[in-house]
């Protein structure tokens, strides 16, 4: 009874309704938590998993989970957030196991996507594209703040002004108000750089909404425009797409395009 109002309540309630002490709580779970770990492998037939961090209480604490992405279940937690703590997973799932995985969804940070890479290189590695377009959006803002910088240095205070409001205005056009939809309108007329950047962004929110087919071939196409319009914050973002997604095996290649996976809830983008 305690584990299960420890599981819906703070531990100093679940103490103070069972009269016991606040430690005492915390030894009934972990007594619990093993013994359930003791009937259920948690790490058998995994196939498709969503691997992330998150932060807990303050500071720079993070766990490392794992998640099973037929199920939706966390099969895996450890604190740390680095290589060493990803491949502890793979060194627990073992060799065998680690045939059996067929697709990992994750962002694309180094230490997650090499030991992927290097523990299970003949999975399919998809890029969440909630950090990917979280990605293009900060490119957005950055080339916002160029433009901002560039007018406010050429004595132009007005247009220095109107884009220094633009930042809500340019991250989704679905929710805009009548103001903010004025100012993309103005925008669009008045500064074709700071646009072109807003179409990168919003063409590749639009891909991960695509059949994972149709937006491959689509992400391909964007990859090459990107490179192309000469926005460093973009070509940058397009080459690390574009390294992330040639990283694995020769025999199945990794792609940053959504599969049924990564549309399903990770650890993060729950």
């Amino acid at each position: 009874m305690a584990a299960w109002l420890a599981v819906n309540a703070s531990k100093a309630a679940v103490a103070e309704l069972m009269r016991i002490a606040w430690r005492t709580v915390g030894g009934i779970c972990e007594r619990v938590a093993a013994e359930a770990q003791r009937q259920t492998d948690l790490l058998d037939g995994l196939t498709r998993i969503g691997i992330d961090e998150i932060s807990h209480r303050k500071g720079q604490r993070y766990l490392t989970v794992v998640v099973d992405h037929n199920t939706g279940r966390l099969v895996w937690a450890a604190a740390g957030r680095d290589r060493k703590t990803v491949e502890a997973f793979f060194d627990q799932l073992g060799q065998t196991r680690c045939k059996q995985i067929e697709l990992v969804s994750c962002d694309m940070a180094g230490w997650i996507a090499g030991p992927v890479a290097d523990r299970v290189p003949d999975a399919v590695r998809c890029v969440d594209p909630f950090h990917v377009v979280t990605l293009a959006t900060d490119a957005l803002d950055e080339i916002r703040r160029e433009v901002w910088n560039d007018a406010r240095k050429t004595g132009e205070l007005a247009a220095a002004k109107d884009l220094k409001g633009a930042r809500f205005a340019s991250w989704n056009p679905e929710n805009l108000t009548d103001r903010q939809a004025a100012k993309l309108s103005s925008i669009q007329k008045t500064n074709a750089r700071l646009y072109r950047a807003y179409l990168l962004k919003e063409q590749l929110r639009q891909i991960y909404r695509l059949p994972a087919e149709q937006a491959t071939r689509l992400l391909d196409e964007w990859i090459a425009w990107a490179r192309r319009c000469r926005l460093a914050p973009f070509v940058k973002l397009a080459r690390t797409i574009s390294t992330r997604s040639a990283r694995g095996s020769s025999q199945q290649s990794s792609t940053a395009c959504p599969t049924l996976a990564s549309k399903r809830s990770t650890p993060r983008s729950g």
